[in-house]
């Protein structure tokens, strides 16, 4: 139960935030979705009522203390592995990946929890060994710690989420007191490693443990019109991405009059490519309204660590803020054509129901931190 003198410590900034990127993710979907389906509103129906749940979710989360998080730490890391294996035998399959597992008429995706539960069982992780960051060799177990579950994810595959606990490891470990130097250089050496597999892949045949659409995600985005799949391919969501984009101008075609989404030209355009409707429809003043929304949020997240009364609390709040970055500069960048296409969702805009509860948990616990940032004096 919340005591009320908790309520005290409220951001109301941060929550205001949240509506309002909740709302303007109805309107926007309200007209990404209306030729999808027979039904208009189908998608927006849906989308509401997993904002309803989110919401609750986020409240709940608010009020647990999260420094009794640490007490269960050990068996949440258990039963992530538990809950991603299960989807190697169990999962159902959709556009080439197998990452659901169905639950009566819902399909849960594990890997989008598992951030959560990554998030929570990563801060005790570091907070133990904070201060012991120095070398090379201290961060391995960091590694191993994100590493055996990314292997999992991969397997499924989910290039996109394997990505995502990437740079929420590198963001906590900045915190937790890495050395910057180390951290850009394992940074510059993994590119580097990156960069030599593919050249060997394509030049010599070096297997790569990626499906042969991924890798094609990887590089097209640097040349789309040489896509290999006759224009069709990854190239295409990035071209028809940016036509879109592009041809809002300043103030957009106004609001459901996008031709590139109404005509469907646009593929995936309420879930992946959800951004570039905002860009055509409402301009270019629409989407930096709406990227400023999502630097608010973040910058009152980081206020929030900030105040946070013990190093736990500062890196669960890193972790949230360092998930939602790396997803919304992703997101984003794909959607102009800087960055590849990994299929990550634009945080709290994009449908879907397993990102839209994962999401807000994530703000519950930044929430549970904020509301927590003083010793209660009786």
């Amino acid at each position: 139960m919340l005591e009320r003198r908790l309520l005290r410590n409220l951001d109301y900034l941060f929550i205001g935030n949240i509506i309002f990127i909740l709302a303007a993710s109805l309107v926007v979907l309200t007209s990404a979705s209306s030729n999808v389906t027979s039904d208009p509103l189908y998608f927006v129906k849906k989308q509401l009522v997993w904002i309803i749940f989110g919401i609750f979710a986020a409240g709940v989360m608010a009020a647990i203390n999260y420094a009794q998080l640490v007490n269960y730490t050990r068996f949440l890391y258990v039963a992530n592995l538990l809950m991603l294996l299960a989807v190697l035998f169990i999962g159902k399959e959709a556009k080439g990946a197998e990452r659901w597992i169905q639950l009566g008429p819902f399909l849960f995706q594990p890997s989008e929890f598992s951030k959560i539960i990554l998030i929570v069982t990563l801060a005790h992780f570091l907070e133990q060994r904070k201060g012991k960051l120095e070398r090379l060799r201290d961060l391995l177990p960091a590694f191993v710690h994100v590493g055996i579950p990314m292997l999992f994810i991969m397997k499924q595959p989910d290039l996109g989420t394997s990505l995502v606990l990437m740079a929420i490891l590198f963001g906590m470990l900045y915190i937790a007191g890495a050395r910057p130097a180390l951290l850009i250089g394992i940074i510059a050496a993994g590119i580097a490693v990156i960069l030599l597999a593919l050249f060997l892949h394509y030049q010599f045949g070096l297997p790569i443990p990626l499906k042969d659409y991924q890798l094609m995600r990887l590089v097209v985005f640097l040349n789309p019109y040489n896509d290999g799949q006759g224009g069709r391919g990854a190239g295409y969501h990035i071209i028809q991405s940016q036509v879109a984009i592009g041809s809002g101008h300043i103030w957009g075609k106004g609001w459901n009059r996008g031709s590139q989404v109404q005509l469907n030209f646009l593929p995936e355009h309420h879930t992946d490519f959800i951004f570039s409707v905002v860009g055509e429809e409402f301009g270019f003043i629409g989407a930096v309204f709406l990227l400023s929304l999502y630097f608010s949020l973040l910058y009152r997240a980081m206020k929030i660590a900030l105040n946070a009364k013990d190093v736990f609390g500062v890196l669960l709040v890193t972790g949230v803020v360092s998930m939602f970055a790396f997803h919304i500069l992703v997101n984003v960048g794909m959607t102009i054509g800087v960055m590849p296409i990994t299929g990550l969702p634009l945080p709290l805009f994009s449908y879907g129901g397993s990102s839209m509860l994962t999401n807000m948990l994530a703000l519950g616990l930044v929430l549970s931190v904020n509301l927590r940032r003083q010793k209660i004096v009786f």
